[in-house]
């Protein structure tokens, strides 16, 4: 049951840490800012509120989602111009084979050794969503890393705004200042951690690659310039089409996690080839 994926210590940790975040920044930094009961103060409620609601949608999305097995009855295709023998035909298909758990892979599909099953168009395997990043939820993930950035940041200039324009002169108020610096430290560095790894996928999604095909393109293409040549990422097809090949062609719905009606079976992808 897709439940049971949320009986992990990660996802409890990160539904916790999301419910003391949204109470600290609504009820204690933002309150104590512009106060709950002015029109200014109902505004940045609501638009905390809202990102949190779609951050909290999309991890939901991602943990649920499965992110795409490789069917049984796949089978690759051996009519290739260079396997024009039967025992070329062989040993082509045992490339193919998965050396795991023997089973045929697709391209761009790799084995994880956590969900012990070949992935397709598999990124990583992430712990704090207690599943795969792979082909069916990597754009909710994308959407997830997005809206996480946005609320962390969000509350992390609340909560500077805050101790700038608080009045610190009362009893106590060396516990509250601490409280203060932890908390600031914390958001701080959630707002850089997360915005690097948002930039990262951005910069990954522009070249239509995966993290695993990232640091295997890095291999060949040193092995490529040992060779005098240059390599080439085959998905790369630029960097718009790139784009609207992993979060859909409309724009609008670019950041929702469900509008998945572009994503095909992850057997087969566009190459440049084909667009050259």
């Amino acid at each position: 049951m897709e439940l049971k994926k949320f009986l992990s210590i990660h996802i409890l940790c990160v539904l916790i840490f999301v419910g003391f975040l949204y109470y600290f920044t609504i009820f204690i930094f933002l309150d104590d800012l512009l106060s709950l009961q002015s029109s200014t103060g109902k505004f940045h409620s609501f638009f905390f509120t809202f990102m949190a609601s779609l951050c909290v949608f999309s991890f939901f999305v991602c943990v649920l989602k499965d992110p795409g097995g490789v069917p049984f009855s796949y089978l690759p295709d051996v009519e290739d111009h260079e396997a024009s023998d039967q025992e070329s035909k062989r040993s082509g298909l045992l490339k193919k084979k998965c050396d795991k758990c023997s089973e045929y892979k697709p391209p761009r599909t790799h084995h994880c050794r956590i969900c012990r099953r070949c992935i397709l168009r598999m990124d990583h395997h992430c712990a704090w969503i207690n599943n795969c990043v792979g082909h069916r939820n990597y754009k909710a993930f994308v959407a997830l890393i997005f809206y996480a950035t946005i609320a962390i940041i969000y509350s992390s200039v609340i909560l500077v705004s805050d101790a700038i324009h608080k009045d610190w002169n009362f009893d106590g108020v060396m516990h509250l200042k601490l409280f203060y610096i932890a908390t600031g430290v914390v958001l701080i560095g959630l707002s850089l951690t997360l915005g690097t790894l948002l930039g990262w996928h951005i910069y990954l999604t522009m070249r239509n690659m995966t993290t695993i095909e990232y640091y295997e393109a890095k291999r060949a293409a040193w092995l490529a310039s040992k060779s005098g040549t240059n390599y080439h990422h085959p998905y790369d097809v630029g960097a718009y089409k790139n784009i609207s090949l992993v979060l859909g062609p409309n724009m609008l719905k670019w950041l929702c996690p469900t509008a998945v009606s572009h994503i095909k079976d992850g057997l087969s992808f566009p190459t440049s080839r084909e667009y050259s």
